[in-house]
């Protein structure tokens, strides 16, 4: 008897209004992620002239130990040299453990 007196042409108007909500809020949220990843990279700025060359410029200084060190990680990276993991993993299990008596005293 109920389906009989339900309005259904308000039924589906207010499904079709919290469907369209929905949607809105999403759309807007992407809307303003959007805006914040562009902020973010930094395009706002002016871009350098064309006719200077960018350069980059360090003031930190790189010590031979430190170039090695990148060189040879990079070396051992490209040529695949690294350490095989064996996707084993293993659980000791301790029957001894306080947690256990606890357990086995109120059984």
């Amino acid at each position: 008897m109920i389906l009989l007196t339900t309005d259904w042409g308000q039924a589906w108007t207010m499904a079709g209004i919290s469907v369209g909500v929905v949607f809105t809020i999403l759309v807007l949220l992407v809307l303003v992620l959007c805006v914040f990843s562009y902020v973010a990279s930094g395009k706002t700025e002016k871009p350098a002239s064309t006719t200077a060359t960018a350069s980059p410029k360090s003031t930190k200084k790189v010590s031979k130990a430190d170039e090695a060190a990148v060189a040879t990680a990079v070396y051992l990276y490209l040529n695949g040299r690294h350490d095989e993991e064996s996707g084993v993993l293993t659980i000791h299990v301790n029957e001894h453990s306080l947690w256990h008596e606890e357990l086995n005293e109120r059984l």
